[in-house]
């Protein structure tokens, strides 16, 4: 069917590139917002109503026995739930506000963890929680953002020396006795900008190191606490992923076996768990942009209507002015003109005076700076490009990996 007002293709290329992919991540965590919904409601609500069931009996029974109203039992309960916040909880525990409880209350503000078993209660406290976790959370995101950017510098750093020396290897004995040359000693002290890991082998290595903090901190957990060891491993996720649902907490009681050892222990696996579950949640975010670039690229339909496309129109051919395109020439467009310029010479077409000086001017521009880098002794590696591709830019996580993974530099 012939288009009549305007192109009939309409699709996602229609919209921006950064608002298409806002669109599609919004509809995605909607649909796996509702899926979670709905394989948690099957899981956990009979459990829910069956809970409600028994504490309904055994208010009934605690009433018959001992002669009281339900309206007084429910007075009482809902004092103990004040006491509850409050921190007092029917097994002995430790003080809640001393300087040790106090100091584990503010690791868990500043870490985004907010278990929530101790929280203030004065109005005093409340206003001083607002400034200081906005200071706190703040410098501690920015910890580990730097913790990611140290293990991504740790990882091109092994990956410079396991190079080198799979080279040195390759040479020969004979070779390595020699004094290096001038260019291989200047390679050896260059900076890491050309050895960027891969984004798979950062999520891999991360992935690693939080199951093995986690199995370790797991086993502390479950012999110091008397947890299961899953109930251990469950809580460490949650704890070290800052979702802190307080269900579970650890280092509540008044004393335990090796004391002082157990909280530093817990300290460090806390710190440790949460640098490295948070890498690793920005590492994956980076997989899961590549896969809506993807996605997107799928989605990208080419317009069929007449007069449309992305069809090249002929070089010499006349056009109204007010349908002429105009071109932005680029020093990075060397290859995209030689290419045409080549094409056209094989095609015999007679190429037009303007694009002959234009040619020219974009060679020329190049040669400069080529002579610039080679001056400077910085030469320009090849497959190069000014141009930032879709990770470049960014804020927090995404604008300190942008141009140290492989996946997400402005170099590829």
């Amino acid at each position: 069917m012939a288009c009549r007002a305007g192109c009939c293709c309409t699709g996602i290329g229609t919209l921006n590139e950064d608002n298409a992919r806002f669109l599609m991540l919004a509809l995605l965590i909607i649909i796996y917002l509702l899926c979670g919904a709905a394989v948690f409601s099957a899981l956990e609500h009979p459990k829910e109503k069956l809970a409600k069931e028994r504490w309904a009996q055994r208010i009934e029974q605690f009433t018959h026995k001992y002669n009281l109203s339900k309206d007084d039992l429910k007075n009482f309960l809902r004092n103990y739930e004040e006491a509850n916040v409050a921190g007092i909880r029917v097994d002995a525990t430790r003080p809640r506000w001393d300087f040790a409880g106090a100091f584990y209350f503010v690791g868990t503000v500043v870490s985004t963890i907010g278990f929530g078993m101790t929280t203030p209660v004065t109005i005093a406290g409340k206003i001083f929680l607002i400034f200081y976790g906005l200071i706190g959370c703040s410098a501690t995101i920015l910890f580990f953002n730097l913790f990611l950017e140290r293990v991504i510098t740790v990882i091109a750093f092994v990956l410079k020396f396991c190079h080198e020396r799979r080279e040195r290897s390759k040479a020969g004995p004979a070779q390595n006795c020699r004094r290096p040359s001038t260019d291989i000693r200047r390679r050896r002290t260059d900076s890491l900008a050309g050895w960027k890991p891969s984004v798979y082998c950062v999520m891999l290595i991360l992935g690693v190191a939080a199951i093995m903090v986690s199995c370790c901190a797991s086993a502390m957990y479950s012999a110091a606490e008397g947890w299961d060891y899953l109930d251990a491993l469950y809580f460490c996720f949650v704890a070290f992923s800052t979702i802190g649902f307080g269900d579970m907490v650890s280092n509540q009681r008044e004393m335990y076996k090796a004391q002082a050892a157990y909280r530093v222990g817990n300290f460090l696996f806390i710190l440790t768990g949460v640098c490295c579950i948070y890498s690793l949640f920005n590492v994956i975010s980076i997989v899961i942009k590549q896969v809506l670039n993807w996605l997107l690229r799928r989605l990208e339909t080419p317009c069929r209507c007449p007069g449309r496309g992305n069809h090249h129109p002929r070089r010499n051919v006349v056009v109204p002015g007010h349908m002429r395109t105009r071109r932005a020439n680029s020093i990075e467009t060397d290859a995209v003109n030689d290419s045409e310029a080549d094409g056209r010479r094989m095609s015999g077409e007679m190429i037009s005076m303007k694009d002959f000086l234009a040619a020219n001017k974009v060679n020329l521009a190049i040669m400069q700076k080529q002579l610039s880098e080679m001056a400077n002794g910085h030469p320009r590696q090849l497959g190069s490009s000014s141009r930032h591709n879709e990770f470049s830019g960014g804020v927090g996580a995404l604008g300190i990996m942008n141009n140290r993974l492989a996946e997400t530099s402005v170099d590829r």
